[in-house]
């Protein structure tokens, strides 16, 4: 009997002694080795700070590449200096060169801040003409928004104005005792071609009633009407059939387009 006691304390000891209370837990080893939940701790907190980063200079909201080759870089530098040094009128799309004040031949012509201009939005003119910046401003205004749309599905688009006239030291349409033109005071300027980026173009002379063609000058004419407060095109009279006549004189009795 006492045996039979004797045996069961002891197997009563050994279950308390392998108890979880009395396990011994696991002890870290040795070097750098880190538990799973640790690791991914310190991974979650450097995302977390990397985000940060970003937030902070404003990177995550840019849609440009974080970095580009120094090549690009440069070309696009250099392509600004450009435009910074040919800009006129405050304007970087209105390319050109400052005169300053263009004397009068006559009495009523001449212009007190003239720009000799050679290309607007990226359309060069035939030939580099004086205005001055209200007329050099009309004229970007109608050639973005509706000169270059109107040609945009023909012959690759608008890359060019074939300028009849600009500033000239005239009476209005060369008649002996007539005002001065706005041509006179650098307010004016008249196109009578548009070349394309294929290498044709397209006349007033010809193009007004032709069947591919009319329906794109119109609109062209139309649209000039706002940027510009003159506009005159081969239904005004016989001295417009072959180009348009744009200007930026003000009247009171508002704009005149024919």
């Amino acid at each position: 009997m006492r045996l039979l006691v004797l045996a069961l304390v002891m197997i009563g000891q050994a279950c308390w002694a392998a108890g979880p209370e009395n396990s011994k837990r696991p002890v870290q080893r040795g070097g750098n080795v880190y538990p799973a939940a640790m690791a991914v701790g310190s991974a979650v907190a450097a995302t977390a700070s990397h985000e940060k980063l970003m937030l902070d200079n404003g990177l995550s909201s840019s849609m440009r590449p974080l970095f580009r080759p120094a090549r690009v870089e440069k070309n696009a530098r250099q392509k600004k200096r450009l435009l910074r040094k040919g800009a006129v009128c405050g304007d970087l799309a209105i390319q050109g060169e400052e005169i300053g004040r263009v004397k009068a031949k006559l009495k009523g012509c001449g212009v007190e801040r003239a720009v000799r201009v050679r290309s607007v939005s990226g359309v060069r003119l035939s030939q580099t003409s004086v205005m001055d910046c209200r007329t050099a401003g009309a004229l970007k205004k109608w050639l973005d928004r509706t000169a270059k749309p109107a040609l945009s599905r023909k012959g690759g688009g608008l890359t060019g104005l074939k300028v009849a006239a600009h500033y000239a030291c005239r009476t209005r349409n060369n008649k002996k005792g007539a005002k001065i033109s706005e041509h006179g005071k650098g307010r004016a300027i008249d196109i009578s071609a548009f070349r394309l980026r294929n290498g044709s173009e397209i006349t007033v002379l010809h193009g007004w009633n032709n069947r591919g063609t009319k329906k794109a000058l119109r609109k062209m004419h139309r649209g000039a009407c706002g940027p510009f407060k003159t506009v005159l095109g081969p239904q005004a009279d016989r001295y417009h059939r072959d180009h348009f006549h744009f200007d930026t004189a003000i009247y009171r009795g508002g704009n005149y387009c024919r």
